[in-house]
C-alpha cells in the first residue's frame, strides 16, 4: 500500500539504474515555458515537468524528510552567458544535510553542478533563475515496518529550475520579531536544510505578514536574534558589523559567508560572529538581511521603529552594489564564485 513497505523499484522511465545522471539530447525549451513544459531532474533523468509523479505515500510528504538548497543562476554582464553562484558550495552543504537524515544521495557535488548547468540550458534560462535541488524519503522498502524513520526508507532527488528576477525591495522591507521561537539544534539543527523544519518559519512569516509586515526575524531559545524567515541577520552600529554566530541556531549561509568577504574586502573591518541581543536590532544603525533567494535586502522598520534614519544605510547601499557586480562575474576579485553554464555549448551536451 502507499506509504508502507513496497518493491525496490525497477529500472523504468523515471527511475535510475545506476548513480551516473543519464542525458538524452538537450532540447532548449523557451525562458516563458509553462511549468508542466519545463525540464525537471527526477530520480536521474531530465523529465517534463508534467510527466513527474509522486504517490500519496511518499515518506518526506508525511514526515518532512527531506533536506534542500537554493542556487541562483544569473546573467553575466559581459553577454550571453548565464553563471551558477556557489553552485559546488551549495551541493556540497547538500551532502551534509544529507548524511544527517541518512539519505542516499548516489552523485557528487561536481557531478550536482553539471547536471544544474543542463537543466539551465535545457530550460533556455538565459536570464535570472534559480534552481531547487531536494533529496527525500521516498517508500519503505521491503522488511521495513511502517512508521516515521530514517532507515529502510529509499530516497528520491529532484531539481527544479524556474526563472527569478530580484524581487527583494533596494528601499527596504519592515520586519518583526517574531513570537514564534528557532527550533534549537538539539532538537532539529539549522545547519542542514531539513524540509519538515521550514514549518517553523512558516509560522514566524504567517504572524508577521497577519500583522502588517514584510518578514519576521526569529529569536533563539535564549532570548537572541537567531535568523530572517529565510536569511541570516547583519547588524551595523558605531563602525562594528556583526551577525549571529554558529551557536545562535542558524543555518551557515553561503551569502552570508560572501557578505563577510565583501565587507572585509571593501572596508577592512571584520564581521564579528556573535549573541546579538534583541534591544540591539532597535538601537542598530543599520539592519540588513542575506540569502540566496532575497540576496542583499535592508531593514528599515523593525516593530514599528526605524532602523537608523529609516533608510538604507551607506554599508548596506556598498555591500548590495558590490554583491549584484560579484553574481555577473563583473568582479575578478570574486569570479572564482561562479560556474559559467555555457549557453553557447551544443544542444546534445553530456556530462
Amino acid at each position: 500500500m502507499e506509504g508502507g513497505p513496497c518493491p525496490r523499484p525497477s529500472p523504468g522511465p523515471g527511475r535510475r539504474t545506476s548513480g551516473r545522471p543519464r542525458h538524452g539530447r538537450a532540447e532548449v525549451g523557451p525562458v516563458n515555458a509553462t511549468t508542466g513544459e519545463r525540464w525537471v531532474f527526477h530520480q536521474g533523468e531530465f523529465a517534463r515537468a508534467r510527466d513527474v509523479t509522486l504517490g500519496p505515500g511518499t515518506q518526506g510528504l508525511h514526515y518532512g524528510t527531506g533536506v534542500f538548497e537554493g542556487i541562483r543562476s544569473y546573467a553575466a554582464a559581459d553577454g550571453d552567458e548565464a553563471l551558477l553562484f556557489k553552485a559546488k558550495e551549495h551541493y556540497e552543504r547538500l551532502h551534509a544535510s544529507c548524511r544527517l537524515l541518512r539519505l542516499d544521495l548516489p552523485y557528487s557535488p561536481d557531478e550536482l553542478v553539471e547536471v544544474s548547468r543542463e537543466l539551465v540550458r535545457r530550460n533556455g534560462l538565459t536570464g535570472d533563475a534559480y534552481l531547487r535541488p531536494l533529496v527525500y524519503k521516498l517508500a519503505l522498502e521491503p522488511g521495513t515496518p511502517f512508521g516515521v524513520r530514517l532507515s529502510g526508507v529509499s530516497t528520491s532527488v529532484t531539481i527544479l529550475a524556474m526563472p527569478m528576477g530580484d524581487y527583494s525591495r533596494a528601499e527596504g522591507i519592515r520586519c518583526a520579531v517574531s513570537s514564534w521561537r528557532r527550533v534549537p539544534d538539539a532538537s532539529l539543527p539549522a545547519r542542514a536544510k531539513i524540509t519538515g523544519a521550514y514549518a517553523n518559519n512558516a509560522l514566524a512569516v504567517d504572524e508577521a505578514t497577519a500583522a502588517g509586515y514584510d518578514d519576521a526575524i526569529m529569536l533563539n531559545q535564549g532570548g537572541s536574534v537567531a535568523e530572517a524567515s529565510t536569511a541570516n541577520v547583519f547588524v551595523v552600529r558605531s563602525g562594528e558589523v556583526a551577525t549571529p554566530g554558529p551557536d545562535s541556531d542558524i543555518l551557515l549561509g553561503l551569502t552570508r559567508a560572501a557578505v563577510m568577504r565583501i565587507i572585509a574586502d571593501e572596508t577592512g573591518v571584520s564581521v564579528t560572529e556573535r549573541a546579538v541581543p534583541r534591544s540591539e536590532l532597535h538601537t542598530a544603525d543599520e539592519v540588513f538581511l542575506t540569502g540566496t533567494g532575497c540576496q542583499i535586502v535592508p531593514v528599515t522598520e523593525i516593530d514599528g521603529r526605524p532602523v537608523g534614519d529609516g533608510t538604507p544605510g551607506p554599508l548596506t547601499t556598498r555591500v548590495r552594489e558590490v554583491y549584484r557586480r560579484a553574481v555577473r562575474g563583473a568582479d575578478p576579485r570574486y569570479r572564482h564564485w561562479t560556474t559559467s553554464v555555457g549557453l553557447g555549448s551544443r544542444a546534445d551536451a553530456r556530462v
